[in-house]
């Protein structure tokens, strides 16, 4: 029988603690350094040198990476799979051209390429899917008709087989076999547990698209996973107006992830750039058609000039007093009621002060209070109308009905004397 394990269980009664975010692991952060590049070699990709603009390569990247978004939803695969397939097709770029045949790698559609990509991260990322339904799903997002029905006879069908069976070889080629891929969504988890901040709904959402819009981009290319997740943290916070605390230490949070505030806010500009191209685009078809365009929503998020000196400050960090973040923390159960600023936040504040890390009212929400309370004044006030409107009737109800009674009551006594006459009468003949 082996003796009895020697570690100690905490208590039932024991507090949570909150443990430091470790550091990222050696052998992953050397692996994924060796798929950054600088921008200099981004704008000398192989399609690029082959003839490519270097916008038009820009937008068959972001077209790719749409391509398997749609063909994951319809096969409802995991947000994490859709990561990997993305990333595995943004490496791919970067060693396969799309013009020509190059470096003993076939030239191929970006649909293609996508769709090899999606292939192999189902079955890296244990999400497999049926060959007969993958390729259906394809054939559906290229053709753009989701209620395509084709037969396993069909030329469509066995092209696409042909296509992810005989490239699956040559996309492990291009990404060198290297499979294991640290997603920025779990390191974002990681991140909103650690601050306290999960429960908070509209800044996880707010940071989840982020993360995901990431994709679209060549951000995966320039930073590793964990920059990625903290630039989204960062715009998430700016965009929902919450400050995070600092660590036990004194330092900031994005500092307690081992990045730099630099790197941070360039990540952060690249990421915002997305929006800005799809806002010009949407502008340009709203010119077109007589109609003045809107700038970005995102666009007052990115970084003045003038913020931050040489004490590291940022509007997205709580400055300690020297006592840590402890006290910056509230329990999850109050996190909860007070972080669902869409649901309850009118009735936990009306006064529009700033959000903090604990989910507290929200300056976002100033607006929609004052409108409800002007409403529920409104509201109050046709009610006490109604209620003096019913006392004035009921008050004009009650004289008429004390007259009725009273003419109804001399009716009747008048009727009895006429019977007594009557009866005299009879007694007198």
């Amino acid at each position: 029988m082996p003796p009895p394990s020697e570690a100690r269980q905490l208590p039932a009664h024991h507090p949570a603690t909150r443990r430091p975010p470790q550091s990222p692991d050696g052998i992953l952060a050397e692996a994924e350094a060796q798929w950054l590049y600088t921008e200099a070699e981004l704008a000398n990709s192989p399609s690029i040198q082959d003839g490519m603009p270097q916008a038009e390569e820009q937008a068959v990247r972001a077209k790719g990476v749409n391509f398997i978004v749609q063909v994951g939803i319809l096969l409802k695969l995991p947000q994490l799979t859709l990561s990997t397939a993305s990333i595995y097709f943004q490496r791919y770029l970067m060693r396969a051209s799309l013009k020509s045949e190059r470096n003993g790698f076939p030239k191929l559609h970006h649909y293609q390429a996508a769709g090899v990509a999606l292939f192999v991260a189902t079955k890296v990322e244990e999400s497999c899917r049926r060959l007969r339904d993958l390729i259906l799903a394809l054939c559906r997002v290229a053709q753009k008709n989701p209620n395509l029905i084709i037969d396993d006879q069909s030329k469509d069908w066995w092209r696409w087989r042909d296509c992810l069976l005989f490239n699956e070889d040559v996309m492990m080629e291009a990404i060198c076999f290297d499979y294991t891929i640290e997603s920025p969504h779990r390191q974002l988890f990681g991140m909103l547990k650690f601050n306290g901040v999960e429960h908070n709904k509209r800044l996880r959402n707010a940071a989840w698209g982020f993360v995901t819009d990431s994709n679209n981009t060549q951000l995966c290319l320039l930073f590793n996973s964990r920059t990625i997740a903290v630039a989204s943290l960062y715009a998430a916070c700016r965009y929902c107006d919450v400050q995070l605390p600092d660590d036990n230490r004194g330092r900031p949070w994005w500092e307690a992830q081992h990045v730099s505030l630099h790197d941070v806010r360039k990540a952060m500009d690249h990421m915002l750039a997305n929006y800005d191209h799809a806002a010009d685009k949407i502008n340009g078809i709203a010119t077109s058609s007589g109609v003045d365009g809107n700038g970005s929503i995102y666009a007052g998020l990115a970084t003045p000039t003038n913020e931050g000196g040489l004490d590291g400050w940022d509007s997205t960090r709580v400055k300690g007093d020297g006592q840590g973040s402890t006290a910056s923390i509230r329990p999850p159960g109050s996190e909860r009621r007070s972080s669902n600023a869409s649901s309850i936040g009118i009735k936990r504040g009306r006064e529009g002060s700033p959000v903090t890390a604990n989910g507290e009212t929200n300056s976002h929400n100033g607006t929609a209070n004052e409108e409800a309370l002007s409403k529920r004044q409104r509201v109050d006030e046709a009610a006490i109308i109604r209620n003096q409107s019913t006392i004035k009737r009921e008050e004009r109800r009650k004289p008429q009905s004390a007259d009725t009674e009273t003419t109804s009551a001399l009716a009747k006594s008048a009727k009895t004397d006429e019977g007594e006459v009557s009866e005299e009468g009879e007694v007198e003949e």
